[in-house]
């Protein structure tokens, strides 16, 4: 294991990385770009020049990112949010992801027939389509439920592309996502669902942290992630990111939880280091020495992705749908429970977190099944 290799020195390099997107943030031009799309953007280039290693061979600090970290992010994003973000979000929010979700089946479709991939991926090509309309109607753990029922994880060099392809373009789709609805709203304005008073007030930019606050938040999130891998063993079946969303919702509305200061500052801060992580995942070296097949892939996916780009904020423009809205159902359908959350608070839209994780959860439900649906026509 080489030095750049080092878990220590990735940790403190992730959170270096988050600082510098952070300052550069601060300044003019800089500022419009936001610091989650700078902490995307410059961490894929350290990562890709060999500051820090890519996440395409493993490294046990990125599978801790997405294993405890995510989760915890939010749980402690969700600690802010009061359930009457639901009454406005909840219905439109719901809409536009089972409409995202048609517009990646459909982009699927029409990519099969334009790219025709089974001509350079051969007999598992309909298994990869299953796989990209899994991830991109609920997230990565439907592309990996069809890959491992369909046996991709035993051609290495397959498998290795797909996942490589995803990312790639996966990854600026989230940050289309977060520049997107600010300039529509500027060209075609639509009505916003947040209030302009009351409870739920802009996601806050800076907050005081006591101790007994720290301690009690991270208390929370450690206890309750504990608690929902304990239930799971009891039922299997149902998600654990949903028992850890209803004890954060449970939580987040009793007064005493209500009065601690410093659940944004970490709940965020968290949820920056887990897109530095998503970063590290664009790996150019790897996608460069799979010749055919990852050009193959990358039409096929950016074909898929640019048609239910165009569906969701298409048919949303029609609907007259906040734009903000459209842009979390997109993510909670290409990225899942995680990306919709930073979405929503990169947007600062804490009336959308809530809303967020369960079009995101729906979406872990329907999107394997989904993905096992294309993957048999084909």
């Amino acid at each position: 294991m080489t030095w750049t290799s080092d878990p220590i020195y990735v940790s403190g390099m992730l959170c270096i990385l988050v600082l510098f997107s952070t300052w550069l943030a601060t300044f003019k031009g800089w500022k419009t770009i936001g610091t989650p799309i700078l902490v995307i953007v410059i961490t894929a280039i350290v990562a890709n020049i060999g500051i820090i290693p890519t996440a395409t061979a493993g490294h046990p600090i990125y599978d801790s990112v997405f294993i405890y970290l995510a989760p915890m992010g939010i749980f402690i994003a969700l600690l802010e949010v009061d359930l009457k973000s639901l009454k406005n979000a909840g219905g439109p929010i719901l809409l536009m992801f089972i409409i995202g979700g048609i517009g990646t089946m459909i982009g699927v479709l029409v990519s099969w027939f334009v790219v025709q991939p089974a001509a350079e991926i051969g007999p598992l090509a309909n298994a990869l389509a299953g796989m990209f309309t899994g991830t991109y109607i609920g997230g990565s753990i439907n592309f990996n439920a069809v890959a491992l029922h369909y046996q991709v994880n035993s051609q290495p060099d397959l498998y290795a592309a797909s996942t490589v392809v995803d990312n790639l373009i996966g990854t600026p789709w989230i940050i289309i996502c977060l520049i997107l609805p600010k300039y529509l709203q500027s060209l075609f304005p639509r009505k916003k669902l947040i209030p302009n008073s009351g409870k739920l007030e802009k996601i806050k930019k800076s907050e005081s942290i006591s101790i007994p606050s720290f301690a009690a938040i991270l208390g929370m999130a450690f206890l309750a992630m504990a608690f929902s891998k304990w239930m799971i063993s009891f039922f299997p079946e149902v998600p654990e990111i949903i028992i850890l969303t209803t004890l954060a919702l449970i939580l987040a509305q009793i007064p005493v939880v209500k009065k601690l200061q410093g659940a944004h500052t970490i709940g965020f801060f968290i949820i920056l280091i887990f897109l530095a992580t998503i970063g590290t995942l664009c790996d150019l070296n790897t996608l460069s020495g799979l010749g055919g097949l990852a050009g193959t892939l990358i039409l096929f996916v950016s074909l898929l992705m640019l048609i239910h780009g165009l569906f969701i904020f298409g048919v949303g423009a029609l609907l007259k749908i906040d734009w903000d809205v459209i842009a979390v159902a997109s993510q909670a359908n290409v990225g899942g429970n995680t990306t919709a959350i930073a979405a929503a608070e990169s947007l600062d839209r804490p009336d959308l977190l809530i809303p967020g994780v369960l079009v995101g959860s729906l979406g872990n439900a329907l999107g394997t099944y989904a993905g096992f649906f294309i993957a048999g026509i084909l």
